[in-house]
């Protein structure tokens, strides 16, 4: 071979890519000959340049998104076993700012050119969608490096201020902000940033509604204990009055200050806000549509912006206000902060609360004064005055039409109103009052009772949040949610919502503990510290040895003193004094004044564990991905009670855990919500075209990856499951996964959520040992985020009951156990689980205890659905089947003896494939059994029974049409010239389901 290789162009040296390589790979790393020669046709066919050649080559192409980067970071709190606990800043940048030599960004340009793209047809709007996320997250990516630098030491700020030091690196204006005694402290400081971003991101979210007004791009970073609030340069004034709003900002009459004033009316219109006057220090009356925070500006750029705008929603006066009115609930009560606001979700809530009591007022009215019918043809001022007496009951700002607004300057100190205004600011304390008393009268009840009725509740700290804030109930209450529960009759029921609750607290009194604790640790001791932190944490009997004598064992292991800033004889290494009883008293102290939890911590973490439930492991979770820390993949033995099990080098990295302004996706974010309401009108064939159009929209504007894109694509797999295309099912199943994983996390519960469909459709088509894998790693994942005291375990054993030929049995049974004490005997969910066991039991033979199965089984459907029901007839049948199959089998013993006891089940009694996918399709809640239309079913019987069949009909009509004319306006706002305004027609949907309420009404109470 000597030959051939003389005349050898030259072949670079391979480069490896990946630490698994394949025997092809291997071959071209070990010879050159075989390389040349086996690229040599590839060369001739794809004029294949040999210098750009890698192992990608000979592997699978991978799709779109498994390869594309994803826009954010997603943290994991597991790092390959492999990897070097080396810190990125302190050895390899050395102080050397890297983007020193190239001109920083201007991100508020960069986004604000972004946001003016035109956007008149679908293709300009995706194009300019996809520059806005583009850009908002190289903005974040630039947060998290610009974090790193200014908190590792390698800016310096940019001011002389000690107690608010304030930098300036790669574009970024980067800040802690002031610990302002009137906000309450460092804790105030930190709700401020906290509050700030959501606001930013409120007002962020009318822009598709309101365009004009400008807000700066916003993100807040916590790294090493420390919180930055990060900002995009502001661009100069104008001129000497570019400061046209605001407490400061001075009388003034000019052409852009009036349209900015436009502009502020329209934004506190959207976000339910009052316009309300303000007394200034020298007795001036200031109105104003904001917070008496906010400024509003022209910047040199020409575009109004509005800033400080973090007390912009109305203040919680369960946590504000001295007066005890709500004793019951130990309201109202101090907080170590004074920034505590409502949730705009719930005030929204709230309103629709007060709406539909508006509504039952007026009905009510309208039948004393001679029923609706007659009020509404006879034109006298009946109507008018029903409408303003339900005006007054509610506390609507209007007399006329029902409108709720609320005051945001109201229960903020150091705020006077004029006098003449007392009546208003009256109105308003009462009206706030009740929204914050709705918190603990409604919303957590509800919470609680949606959680009863759910096998997908909550599994980790993460979804908890997520429940919680779609309710509009703020983390401060999840004392409230814990007493709540314990004081419940269904508090058994609910035993994985308070240990869930208590992990929370816990976990995040300790991440306040802790960012007290990291602060004064240098670079170099890092790993050390927190290694000391968990131990002290973890081990009850945690006896940590001398920090000097670890120093100097770290340091022969790496032939040297650690590196970095600070290093040496002199550091500081205080926090080695840190023992693990005064650990626990910060974090019991901190629980008891944020949340009121007094006893219920216990005296130490077995408490937690042997208590409630939790799991070590699980909070181990928890607490690195709170703060940002990585550990090195292997197996941990938590339970020890003198060792640490986790040393200095396990630490991988502590990143920088960045929340962020969410930028929009109209087109496709309408498209998906359009196929959600026709999926829940049944309308399968629409929601199909839909979900396809709104998947199509993703993929060009994020390249699919982002979690509205997960939850379309999961959905497109259910709805083309149903429609009978498993195999399309199966890809876009894949597909969700792929994203949940990249976007949300490998151990994220939808990303569990996500494998166990994955698995149905696998084992629809057949794959049957990929169905088995992958319902084996949702399960794996549920013991690690949770464990298996929860509700959606049963879904999962319940599938693995019917795909394993192995432990069937065992699975099968403890589904039946956590769904009988999750939900009881009568209930869809158990009674399913007592037909899979009757089933099972009927492959093997024992027929009597299958007997006793589906006897529960029937039982519990004929009592939620009736004897007419498909699902109780179905289950008839199978009992009867059950029971003429064990008397043949009685009789054919006593007749011939042992020997005929091997007779084979009956084919009526073997569950087919296709039953079975059935019945998981049943369990995971892919097809639900439900009684979807009963109300419709009553009404249309009620119309023909009364002679009302064509006011049905019409009814029927306009709901259609309606709902049809706002999905085409929303999908298109420029249509709104022809199909009318959508606030009309919500009007329109208001007064139509008025008519039907008091039309039948006494036909929906006999229902």
């Amino acid at each position: 071979m000597d030959g051939p290789e003389k005349s050898l162009p030259f072949i670079p040296p391979y480069r490896w890519s990946c630490l698994h390589v394949t025997v092809l790979e291997c071959s071209c790393l070990c010879s050159t000959t075989f390389r040349y020669n086996i690229l040599l046709p590839v060369k001739q066919d794809m004029e294949f340049n040999l210098i750009d050649f890698d192992n990608s080559l000979f592997r699978p192409q991978q799709s779109s998104v498994e390869m594309a980067p994803t826009l954010y970071h997603t943290l994991s709190w597991l790092g390959p076993p492999c990897a070097s606990r080396i810190h990125k800043n302190t050895f390899s940048r050395l102080g050397i700012d890297k983007q020193a030599a190239a001109q920083p960004p201007d991100w508020n340009e960069e986004l604000q050119t972004a946001r003016d793209l035109p956007h008149q047809s679908l293709e300009e709007r995706l194009q300019r969608d996809r520059a806005v996320q583009q850009v908002n997250g190289a903005f974040v990516r630039s947060v998290m490096q610009g974090a790193e630098a200014v908190i590792d030491g390698f800016v310096e700020p940019v001011n002389r201020n000690p107690e608010d030091p304030a930098f300036l690196w790669g574009g970024l204006f980067m800040s802690q902000g002031a610990a302002s005694p009137a906000f309450g402290g460092e804790r105030g400081r930190r709700a401020a940033q906290r509050l700030e971003l959501n606001c930013v991101q409120a007002y962020s979210n009318l822009e598709e509604a309101l365009r004009g007004l400008h807000t700066l791009p916003t993100a807040i970073v916590d790294y090493r204990g420390v919180r930055l609030s990060a900002q995009g340069l502001a661009p100069g004034l104008e001129s000497s009055e570019g400061l046209l709003y605001g407490v400061n900002a001075g009388p003034q009459e000019s052409a852009q200050r009036r349209q900015l004033l436009g502009l502020l009316a329209s934004a506190a219109k959207n976000l339910s806000l009052q316009k309300n006057v303000v007394l200034t220090p020298d007795g001036y009356k200031v109105p104003l549509f904001t917070s008496v925070d906010a400024q509003g500006l022209v910047g040199a750029d020409g575009r109004f912006y509005i800033l400080d705008v973090f007390r912009t929603f109305p203040a919680d006066a369960n946590f504000s206000w001295p007066e005890d009115y709500h004793s019951n609930y130990e309201l109202p009560k101090s907080f170590p902060h004074n920034l505590c606001r409502l949730r705009p979700e719930l005030v929204q809530a709230f309103i629709q609360h007060k709406h539909r009591h508006f509504t039952q007022h007026v009905r009510q009215t309208l039948d004393e004064k001679g029923g609706f019918e007659e009020c509404a043809t006879s034109g006298d001022s009946r109507s008018t005055d029903a409408v303003k007496a339900a005006c007054r009951e509610v506390g609507s700002v209007s007399d006329i039409i029902f409108e709720m607004r609320f005051n945001p300057n109201v229960f903020c100190p150091g705020v006077t109103f004029p006098p003449a205004e007392s009546k208003t600011v009256n109105h308003q304390e009462k009206l706030q009052k009740e929204a914050a008393a709705f918190i603990v009268t409604h919303q957590i009840p509800e919470f609680m009772q949606s959680c009863l009725q759910s096998n997908e509740a909550p599994m980790d700290g993460a979804s908890l949040k997520q429940a919680l804030h779609q309710r509009g109930i703020n983390l401060r209450y999840l004392g409230h949610v814990i007493k709540a529960i314990c004081q419940s009759e269904d508090r058994e029921h609910l035993r994985h919502i308070t240990r869930v609750a208590i992990g929370e607290v816990f976990i995040r009194s300790t991440r306040r503990v802790f960012n007290n604790f990291i602060q004064g640790v240098d670079v170099s001791n890092l790993s050390a510290a927190v290694s000391h932190f968990l131990g002290c944490l973890l081990v009850p009997h945690f006896t940590p040895s001398p920090v000097g004598e670890e120093g100097k064992k770290r340091s022969r292991r790496r032939g040297g003193g650690g590196g970095g800033r600070g290093g040496g004889a002199s550091e500081s290494t205080a926090w080695g004094l840190l023992t693990g009883a005064e650990l626990w008293n910060l974090v019991c102290q901190d629980a008891a004044e944020t949340y009121g939890l007094l006893d219920n911590l216990g005296s130490g973490l077995n408490h937690l564990v042997e208590h409630y439930g939790l799991q070590k492991l699980s909070l181990l979770r928890e607490f690195c991905l709170k703060t940002g820390v990585q550990l090195r993949l292997k197996d941990y033995f938590l339970d020890n009670q003198n060792k640490a099990p986790i040393g200095p080098d396990d630490i991988l990295n502590i990143f920088p855990v960045v929340k962020h302004v969410h930028t929009p996706m109209v087109d496709a974010s309408n498209a998906f919500r359009a196929a959600q309401i026709s999926m829940e009108k049944g309308l399968l064939e629409q929601a199909l075209e839909g979900l396809k159009e709104a998947a199509y929209l993703f993929g060009r504007v994020c390249n699919n990856l982002h979690p509205e894109a997960c939850y379309c694509h999961s959905l497109l797999a259910k709805v083309s499951y149903l429609q009978g295309n498993a195999a399309e099912a199966r890809s876009s199943q894949l597909k969700a996964v792929v994203i949940s994983e990249r976007v949300l996390g490998f151990d994220h519960p939808n990303t569990i959520q996500q494998y166990a469909l994955l698995g149905v459709y696998m084992f629809a088509g057949g794959e049957t040992a990929l169905a088995q894998k992958c319902l084996l790693r949702a399960r794996l994942l549920m013991l690690t985020v949770h464990g298996e005291d929860h509700p959606y375990a049963a879904v999962l054993d319940s599938c693995l009951g019917q795909v394993l030929t192995d432990h069937a049995e065992t699975f099968l049974k403890n589904s039946l156990r956590l769904n009988t004490s999750f939900f009881g005997s009568t209930d869809v969910n158990t009674a399913l689980s007592h037909h899979l066991l009757a089933q099972w039991m009927c492959s093997k033979g024992d027929y009597r205890s299958a007997m006793t199965h589906e006897k529960e089984a029937l039982t519990a459907f004929t009592t939620m659905f009736g004897d007419d029901h498909t699902q109780t007839k179905c289950s008839k049948d199978f009992l009867c089947a059950i029971t003429t199959q064990a008397v043949k089998v009685e009789r054919t013993l006593r007749q011939a003896g042992a020997e005929a006891s091997s007779a084979l089940c009956p084919q009526c009694l073997t569950a087919t494939t296709d039953t079975l996918v059935e019945q998981m399709v049943l369990v995971t809640g892919i097809r639900r059994i439900t009684q979807r239309y009963v109300n419709t079913v009553c009404m249309l019987s009620y119309c023909i029974s009364k002679d009302k069949t064509p006011l049905f009909t019409m009814i029927l009509q306009l709901e259609c049409f309606t709902a049809e004319v706002l999905t085409i306006t929303r999908r298109d706002p420029h249509k709104q010239r022809l199909c009318g305004n959508e606030k009309q027609l919500n009007q329109l949907i208001f007064y139509l389901k008025l008519l039907e309420t008091i039309i039948f009404h006494p036909m929906k109470t006999k229902c």
